[in-house]
């Protein structure tokens, strides 16, 4: 197979960018492809296979697109790059991570890893979409930017955000106040993101209207949801009677959109997870979409993903042990 070598030149704006501090993208890029790959200035060097060194021209005008358009580019992005080069998605990384959903007042809520991306496209392209992913992936936030998109461009009259009144190592009675008292911290992720994407001072007119209504999952029985964006949050802590009967509430013109971590199950020791078994049940059924959001596409602090993997890891190690002993 012929070796070949070419030269790159990068913008001298977003050269530090793309090769990252202290060079630790040009050492990923190495790494993950069967090349070396030189820098010096805006000069990149790379010398290996014709199709490799074709991947890493690809992969640095992908990652300098990125850049210009004001995204931060690391490690995980040069990563997630490629395998969006490897499966040839029709349009650009940086263009699918420019897709705005909405913006309030200078700031504007988009897709920032292309997990991110494809799990938002998801949902324009599909009537049940099931977000599964760790901590800080976007599950939540970008369905509910999503949800309140819809409402903005008419295509549904209204948002219903739910959750299953689980306790994470709390008990709900040992909480102060009346039902909606008690029940109100479980809702509160969901308040927080609504305030995010509209004026803080429109969602109780919107809420009283019906507009937006935000309710435990128990409320969601017996009811047909026409024409609304539907949310159900933290769904790995429903049961499977649960999760059957929120699905089956879809009505005409609406749409779903289910998200949780199979990570963070909150149910009693032995109780299966609705969100666990769901895939087993409805993989392959049409309009129904399983988007998976991984560590890198973790947005919060960037320990949460080493926390995400480490924990990962440790589950895996703790499985392999199991099934030695048995």
């Amino acid at each position: 197979m012929p070796i070949i070598t070419k030269k790159l030149e990068l913008d001298s704006a977003y050269v530090a960018t793309v090769l990252g501090n202290a060079d630790e993208n040009l050492r990923v890029i190495n790494n993950v492809l069967d090349a070396d790959v030189f820098a010096r200035g805006t000069t990149v060097t790379v010398t290996g296979p014709d199709y490799e060194v074709a991947r890493a021209s690809k992969l640095l005008e992908e990652l300098e697109a990125v850049a210009r358009r004001g995204h931060a580019v690391n490690p995980e992005t040069v990563k997630h790059t490629l395998g969006f080069i490897a499966v040839e998605a029709p349009q650009s990384v940086a263009a699918a991570l420019a897709a705005d959903i909405v913006s309030r007042r200078g700031k504007t809520i988009r897709p920032k890893t292309v997990g991110q991306s494809e799990y938002v496209q998801a949902i324009d392209d599909n009537t049940v979409v099931f977000g599964v992913g760790p901590a800080g992936s976007g599950k939540t936030y970008l369905a509910v930017a999503k949800a309140v998109q819809a409402l903005q461009s008419k295509q549904v009259s209204r948002i219903i955000l739910t959750r299953p009144a689980v306790e994470a190592g709390e008990k709900l009675g040992f909480l102060p106040g009346t039902l909606n008292d008690k029940i109100d911290p479980y809702l509160r992720p969901l308040y927080d993101a609504l305030r995010d994407m509209l004026d803080p001072e429109m969602i109780p007119k919107l809420m009283e209207a019906g507009i937006i209504e935000v309710a435990p999952l128990a409320y969601m029985r017996g009811r047909t949801l026409n024409d609304a964006f539907v949310i159900l949050d933290e769904a790995q802590n429903t049961t499977p009677a649960q999760m059957k009967m929120f699905l089956t509430r879809l009505g005409f013109g609406s749409k779903i959109v289910v998200t949780g971590d199979i990570s963070q199950v909150d149910l009693p020791s032995g109780q299966v997870s609705g969100l666990r078994l769901v895939r087993h049940i409805l993989d392959g059924v049409p309009d129904i979409y399983f988007a998976d959001l991984r560590a890198e596409d973790v947005v919060r602090h960037q320990l949460v993903g080493h926390i995400v993997n480490a924990y990962e890891s440790f589950d895996e190690r703790k499985a392999a042990k199991y099934e030695k002993e048995q």
